[in-house]
């Protein structure tokens, strides 16, 4: 396995993510055969004790400690940079929350595809929701310009042979994504003002105007339990990331089609989603969206300090 896995990087970013599911994730990873000296842990200032048990269990890590969170895009950067300096020829950006089946040769897998086909700038696997249920979380990414602006191939859907399958996609999710070493340096990392949400769709297009291959490898799963640290499923933080980065992709790749389309399949479409969730408890998500769309347009990013509990009145 060390040959197959020969250059190759994992950086994985912790925000208080909790005790036990990084000590899973960063398991899983040094289970796939790869030493934990070439695991970059980028802790963002957690304060729930996370990264000492981390730590505890695997001393060997190269670690990042920040004192304030700094976003996932820049901490993933961090960590990019750590090891593109150490001569990694493949960076793994795996977050916290996510686990590989050590027996499957996931990443095995991921560095031969890299290996195979020199135009393939960034693989991933499929990854299946982590609760049992045997349903997609995503099979890769398409940008559609409608709901959200991109769509998770597969999201919520059973399991089967419809997504365990190869195919280029527009991106791949930030949570399980191989790129070439080349191709980062060629075009950048993420895009680290956006925080957190969609800075890895804007790290796909990238590639690909760049004439890189995005691809997904289905035959191959990473299972993921999404976590809660902005809130989570559908939460007023995470529908404001959202919506804002949306608007500022927007800015930055989007034609005039791209923002009709966006506006009649999102923004308009915005009193019927009140309809549906207001009675569901989620109308401060929904207020928090067009909240948003609106700080998008004006220009601002999304920062630690307004995430914080209380920096607005939705959350």
């Amino acid at each position: 396995m060390m040959g197959e896995l020969s250059g190759l990087y994992v950086v994985i970013v912790n925000w208080n993510g909790g005790a036990e599911e990084n000590l899973r994730c960063v398991g899983s990873v040094v289970e796939q055969g790869l030493p934990e000296q070439r695991v970059v842990f980028v802790d963002n200032g957690s304060t729930d004790g996370s990264l000492s048990v981390v730590l505890a269990r695997f001393p060997g890590l190269s670690l990042i400690q920040n004192a304030t969170n700094l976003g996932f895009g820049e901490a993933a950067n961090q960590g990019a940079r750590s090891a593109l300096d150490a001569g990694a020829r493949a960076v793994a950006f795996v977050n916290n929350d996510l686990r590989f089946d050590p027996e499957a040769g996931c990443l095995a897998a991921m560095m031969a595809a890299l290996d195979s086909d020199p135009k393939l700038g960034m693989v991933g696997p499929r990854v299946l929701f982590d609760d049992g249920t045997d349903r997609v979380w995503c099979a890769g990414g398409r940008l559609d310009f409608r709901q959200n602006l991109s769509t998770l191939l597969g999201n919520g859907q059973p399991d089967g042979p419809e997504w365990q399958v190869t195919r280029d996609v527009d991106y791949v999710a930030g949570c399980a994504a191989v790129s070439r070493a080349e191709t980062l340096r060629q075009v950048g990392l993420f895009e680290a003002s956006y925080f957190a949400y969609m800075e890895d769709v804007e790290l796909g297009q990238r590639m690909r105007l760049a004439g890189w291959s995005v691809r997904i490898l289905g035959q191959h799963a990473a299972y993921h339990a999404p976590s809660s640290a902005t809130g989570g499923g559908y939460g007023a933080r995470r529908k404001w990331m959202q919506a804002l980065n949306s608007v500022r992709f927007l800015k930055e790749h989007g034609k005039p089609l791209h923002w009709a389309r966006f506006a009649l399949f999102d923004v308009a479409t915005l009193p019927l989603l009140w309809l549906v969730r207001a009675p569901r408890g989620e109308s401060k998500a929904v207020l928090a969206k067009a909240k948003g769309l609106w700080d998008g347009l004006r220009g601002r990013n999304v920062t630690a300090a307004a995430l914080e509990p209380g920096a607005s009145r939705l959350w």
